[in-house]
């Protein structure tokens, strides 16, 4: 299947499409509170059958692949929750399942921009140089938006979002990075293989721009190591052949991110509500 042919298989899929084709996604009209997957109470046969994906991994790793994502149809309208592990699995995302993210770009006062290095312990795109943070929202109130689902609304649950895995993987402080501080740019619709034939990324992702100079305190079972990187230094990581980079970073990198920089004070003009497909 080409790339073109994806595209149209993901806008082609409605609501019911997505909730008969994935029965273990959650609709939304049944969502209270903190949603369950439906896979959490699967038998223990057919809980037997999936284990084998985690066979190897961290067991910190293995919980987390149970919080529940936004799964989207292709205009990033949500139709229900399915667990970190629905929305990562292969041969989901080739059948067009989506959901939606975000990345965090977080420049300090010298305009250098903060990168992380995904621990070895991740399920996917483990010991990868990636931005500040890239993470999930989670399909819960606060972060979901409102029952309109407009973007306003939608960004304001993805900064809710960003606050809290900032702190989860950095540990960085709320009072450090005020939600009103965070600058939403646009969104872009991505797919990514992880390598293994068993994860990828199939995502609209919401990019978040916020300049401040927090204290770190890394959780070191999510993030391997840090760096504040101005621009030709990161253009020099990237000729380095021993480094490796996560490809939603890298399409922002190409596309957007340095022209981004140039303007970090000026980003107004760059915000751009369509959701930028580059499958």
């Amino acid at each position: 299947m080409t790339m073109l042919q994806y595209q149209e298989l993901v806008k082609s899929l409605t609501k019911r499409d997505i909730l008969a084709g994935f029965p273990d996604v959650v609709p939304l009209a049944k969502i209270s509170g903190v949603p369950s997957s439906s896979s959490s109470t699967s038998s223990t046969s057919k809980q037997n059958q999936v284990d084998h994906y985690f066979e190897g991994h961290d067991l910190e790793q293995i919980k987390l692949m149970d919080e529940n994502c936004i799964v989207l149809d292709y205009n990033d309208i949500p139709i229900g929750a399915g667990t970190k592990k629905l929305c990562h699995l292969i041969n989901n995302i080739e059948a067009g399942l989506l959901h939606r993210a975000f990345s965090v770009f977080l420049f300090n006062n010298e305009n250098k921009l903060l990168l992380q290095q995904r621990a070895d312990e991740k399920i996917t795109f483990p010991s990868m140089w990636t931005n500040t943070c890239c993470s999930h929202p989670l399909c819960v109130p606060s972060e979901l938006g409102n029952k309109m689902h407009d973007l306003e609304s939608s960004v304001k649950g993805v900064k809710i979002a960003a606050v809290r895995k900032l702190q989860q993987e950095l540990g960085i402080e709320s009072k450090d990075i005020p939600i009103n501080d965070f600058k939403f740019l646009t969104r872009i619709h991505y797919k990514a293989g992880n390598g293994d034939g068993i994860w990828g990324e199939h995502e609209i992702d919401y990019i978040l721009v916020i300049k401040a100079n927090p204290n770190l305190n890394l959780n070191l079972n999510e993030v391997k190591d840090i760096k504040y990187v101005g621009h030709q230094e990161l253009k020099d990581m990237f000729k380095d052949p021993k480094l490796t980079f996560t490809p939603w970073f890298k399409l922002i990198c190409d596309r957007y991110l340095f022209q981004w920089w140039d303007n970090l004070d000026e980003l107004d003009g760059f915000v751009d509500n369509d959701i930028q497909r580059m499958l």
